[in-house]
């Protein structure tokens, strides 16, 4: 269970032994900032539920004193012991109906079982969490206020202004859940959609992507975001843009393919296929990679579009990138791969590849099963599609003895039985006394 250790730094002034004296003594001394103390939610009539704001607010930093030393969380009825020290009612009761008579701060035995509730404590706990919340409503009212406000400045304004209005609106949306729903409830979809298209600039482009990536777009949204000149602009902003820019693109088009009218024409252009192979190429970047591979997923499941991934070149590009990149995008990246087989060409392009091979069996029984099983039907094609040639190149970088720690491994029946094969397969242009020599651990470590 864990403990909360008081330190003198975390003490208010006006404390003593656990307990708080004076509650104007703790106001004054900072504890509350500027909170008025007249009456509970700082003067507003209406008494707010404690439990509620403190689960709304959900803030990161709360006063050390406020703290139950067992939950580690708000208290909503704090209780003292006679030892001095105070808890959440039902967290202390709990320590107590599990046999433990004492003080779980100071492990003090206690003379007196008894639980005080601390009026004070609460009323200071209820008074600063009552400014806070408070605080946040009035933004969110001033937010929801100002969005529908830039929304009207928007219909009117041109050049530097439409710009400036759109920027303001983009961190308005960002901070605030109100804002997002007041632009969206307010046809404010509508307004920024139709600022994309065959003209746009990437100044303003790029602002209307990054407010609608965090809006909730409807099935009519989606699909009015869908008409080509908007994608083709949305494109052209991917290629051109920061990289902040380019994962609001990326994240906006994985929304429109969520859309069960979604028609894979959208994505069929080679304009944006190269634009992602790019962003997961850009190593001063890595926080595009796993955007830009997630996409790239969605897309290849869509058969009509594999030979045109294949035709950019996405595979020699890829397999030079694997060794690089985070487990996550790594198994993003042999998804890819390993879809790409399903085409004649996306075969051949493995093949041609001078890492796949190598690049393949280091992989093996690293970084996940997942990655494991990819990798093994990476292997499994490219010999197949030529077994005297990738065979012996195969088992030279090490396969044979790979394959060997996968079928006895604790992997599953199907990635062993394949396994199996690939090393029946691989073992034809060998001797059984070479095969063998082939398969020692020593070599692969070497």
């Amino acid at each position: 269970m864990p403990m909360y250790q008081p330190s003198k730094r975390d003490g208010l002034a006006g404390f003593e032994g656990g307990r708080i004296l004076d509650l104007d003594t703790a106001v004054k001394n900072g504890v509350l900032g500027e909170v008025a103390v007249g009456g509970f939610g700082g003067g507003v009539g209406e008494k707010l539920d404690l439990k509620k704001m403190i689960e709304e607010l959900n803030l990161p930093e709360v006063p050390s004193v406020f703290i139950c030393p067992i939950s580690l969380e708000p208290m909503q009825d704090p209780v003292t012991l006679c030892t001095g020290q105070t808890y959440e009612k039902s967290n202390i009761l709990k320590w107590f109906s599990l046999g433990h008579y004492t003080c779980p701060t100071t492990m003090q035995e206690l003379w007196d079982d008894t639980v005080t509730p601390n009026r004070t404590l609460y009323h200071l706990i209820y008074t600063w969490f009552s400014q806070k919340y408070l605080l946040m409503k009035k933004r969110s009212e001033d937010a929801q206020g100002r969005a529908t406000e830039l929304l009207n400045t928007l219909k009117k304004a041109k050049g530097q202004a439409r710009i400036q209005a759109l920027k303001e609106l983009q961190q308005v949306v960002k901070d605030h859940a109100t804002a997002r729903k007041s632009v969206v409830d307010e046809g404010g979809v509508v307004l920024l959609s139709s600022l994309l298209g065959p003209f746009t600039s990437y100044a303003v482009g790029s602002e209307v992507i990054a407010i609608l990536v965090n809006l909730t777009l409807n099935s009519e949204s989606k699909m009015n975001l869908m008409q080509p000149a908007k994608v083709s602009s949305i494109v052209d902003i991917l290629n051109e843009g920061s990289i902040e820019t380019k994962v609001n693109c990326v994240r906006l088009i994985e929304t429109l393919m969520e859309e069960k009218d979604f028609e894979v024409e959208i994505v069929s252009s080679h304009s944006l296929l190269v634009a992602l192979i790019r962003l997961v190429r850009d190593k001063r970047h890595p926080n595009g990679h796993l955007p830009g591979l997630g996409l790239l997923k969605s897309i290849c499941i869509h058969d009509q579009v594999r030979s045109l991934i294949v035709s950019i070149g996405a595979i020699p590009q890829l397999m030079e990138l694997l060794s690089g990149l985070s487990p996550d995008s790594l198994e993003l990246a042999l998804f890819v791969l390993n879809v790409l087989l399903s085409v004649p060409e996306g075969r051949q392009a493995m093949k041609d590849c001078s890492n796949t091979i190598p690049n393949m069996v280091k992989l093996l029984m690293r970084v996940s099963e997942s990655c494991t099983e990819y990798a093994l039907s990476i292997l499994w094609s490219v010999c197949k599609l030529s077994p005297d040639e990738c065979s012996l190149i195969a088992v030279d970088a090490g396969l044979a003895a790979k394959l060997l720690l996968v079928i006895q491994s604790g992997c599953s029946p199907v990635l062993k039985q394949r396994a199996a094969e690939l090393l029946k397969l691989c073992s034809l242009n060998y001797s059984d006394t070479i095969f063998i020599s082939k398969c020692k651990l020593t070599r692969t470590i070497q």
